[in-house]
């Protein structure tokens, strides 16, 4: 087998959380929910453009997912290879999100966010440089400990 790229992230949450996930991959990624096939539970699929990247299904029983800054699953994050960074910086201020930013020699200035169901998300934008975000060589909290 050769690994031929990423097709989709599926993140799963109760009925009563889809508003605000597509709410927030709408504002924040700019994602619009599209074709979606039947299954047997609730849900939406996510499109940027003519790809469903983020599929959202709501599969968990109303407030079984912990809401907080504390990490329950087996999945630490998913990051995302970007470009225009200070754009997207704008955009998450303008919407009022919560980001940790770090900036690494060799690996660029990164984003860390949380969606509305605590999936840990991180963006990538390599060899850009946004004037007034943190200096080179500072790490987020995120990933310290």
């Amino acid at each position: 087998m050769k690994f031929a790229g990423f097709l989709h992230l599926n993140v799963r949450c109760s009925k009563s959380d889809i508003p605000a996930i597509e709410k927030f991959y709408g504002d924040v990624l700019g994602l619009k929910k599209g074709y979606r096939p039947a299954f047997m539970f609730d849900g939406i699929w996510l499109y940027d453009g003519d790809d469903p990247i983020v599929h959202v299904s709501a599969r968990f029983p109303e407030g079984s997912i912990a809401k907080n800054d504390k990490h329950t699953g087996s999945i630490d994050h998913i990051a995302f290879k970007a470009a225009g960074a200070a754009d997207f910086r704008k955009r998450l201020k303008q919407f009022g999100v919560a980001f940790e930013e770090q900036n690494i020699e060799n690996a660029g200035y990164q984003v860390f966010l949380h969606d509305p169901v605590g999936t840990k998300l991180e963006f990538n934008f390599l060899n850009e440089a946004v004037p007034d975000a943190v200096p080179l060589g500072t790490t987020a909290a995120t990933n310290i400990a």
